[in-house]
């Protein structure tokens, strides 16, 4: 056993010294002193070895990879680094572009290419809270106590409502902005509206839904708000024909279907024929809901509704960044796969 290992040992020396590359130095290792090598295995056969001749055959095993160790660490030491054999002129471009410039996330371009739309209009940019209040969210926009929109289920409430007069809540959406816009148009005024208003309201609402294709807990909507003297339904529709083309392009199929909502009277539900990934069939999808301001909306802001008409609309913002762009699930907004945001 001694004179296998001391062969061993004259063996694993003499390629050491042919190991003249870092390359060639981790092949000898691996060889030698690896999990696999030849040295583990000779370890391996010293329980085979006469019990009165495993002291010596210990102590010839670790002097052995001592030596071994040494040795190994010393050829490394005078070996030259991989930098110096292959010098890099660092002055030079990579050979991987590594460049690339970051871009504006694709939601908040769209919200961008909305805002600029809409500007083109006369329409400014109105912002509001977060955090808002059962009054705002609810009770000035006609939605009684007891509708279904109210439930607790249904809302981000930071206040148990039962408990709280005014309960705080994450708002469900960004009407909220049109109420305390046409609020602080009062108050400018002296308690009445002097002038007419045109804003659009872009920001992030909640709503605990079930996250699938088309749903999340936080999305975003931008909302349209105008408030003049004789406005009608086709001021509303002729508005939104005018975006949609702007905006989609001059081909752009779109569509009213009646419906209800609580805060405008007459309501529409606003639909574009559109294809939703490349391939696929067009179908009508709904972008969002419209219609003329309701009578009690404008009262709960101080507004005389004889006076004043208006209307307003609202859009959910991935929807539209989803039709435009054909986006078949929303998740993708929010994964932040590089591979998908550099398609956009």
């Amino acid at each position: 056993m001694l004179a296998e290992l001391d062969q061993l040992e004259a063996d694993a020396l003499e390629r050491l010294a042919g190991a003249n590359a870092p390359e060639a130095l981790d092949a000898w290792k691996a060889a030698y002193l690896g999990p696999n090598g030849r040295l583990k295995a000779a370890m391996a056969g010293l329980k085979d070895v006469p019990k009165d001749q495993k002291p010596a055959v210990g102590q010839r095993l670790n002097a052995i990879k001592a030596t071994l160790e040494a040795a190994m660490n010393a050829r490394r030491a005078a070996m030259p680094t991989r930098a110096a054999l292959a010098p890099v002129d660092m002055t030079e471009p990579g050979l991987i572009d590594t460049r690339a410039v970051g871009r504006t996330h694709v939601l908040s371009r769209v919200r961008d290419e909305l805002v600029a739309v809409f500007a083109r209009m006369g329409f400014e940019v109105a912002e509001g809270p977060e955090l808002e209040d059962d009054d705002h969210n609810f009770v000035k926009l006609n939605i009684p106590p007891g509708h279904p929109a109210r439930d607790p289920g249904d809302n981000f409430y930071v206040d148990d409502p039962a408990a709280v007069a005014a309960p705080r809540m994450l708002r469900s959406q960004t009407s909220t902005v049109q109420v305390r816009v046409m609020e602080e148009a009062v108050r400018r005024g002296g308690g009445q509206l002097t002038s007419p208003i045109r804003i659009i309201s872009p920001g992030r609402v909640y709503r605990p839904d079930t996250v699938d294709a088309t749903h999340s807990f936080m999305f975003h909507q931008i909302e349209g708000l105008a408030v003049d003297c004789g406005l009608s339904m086709a001021d509303l529709t002729t508005t939104l024909f005018q975006f949609c083309r702007a905006y989609f392009g001059g081909d752009a199929k779109i569509r009213f279907t009646p419906t209800f909502y609580p805060f405008t009277e007459p309501s529409a539900q606003f639909e574009i024929f559109v294809s939703l990934s490349p391939g696929s069939e067009p179908r009508w999808i709904e972008l969002g809901g419209c219609g003329m301001v309701d009578p009690n909306v404008f009262a709960a802001c101080g507004i005389d509704p004889e006076a004043w008409t208006g209307f307003a609309f609202g859009f959910g913002v991935e929807r539209l960044a989803m039709s435009k762009y054909k986006i078949p699930d929303i998740r993708m907004l929010y994964e932040n796969d590089l591979r998908f945001l550099r398609q956009l």
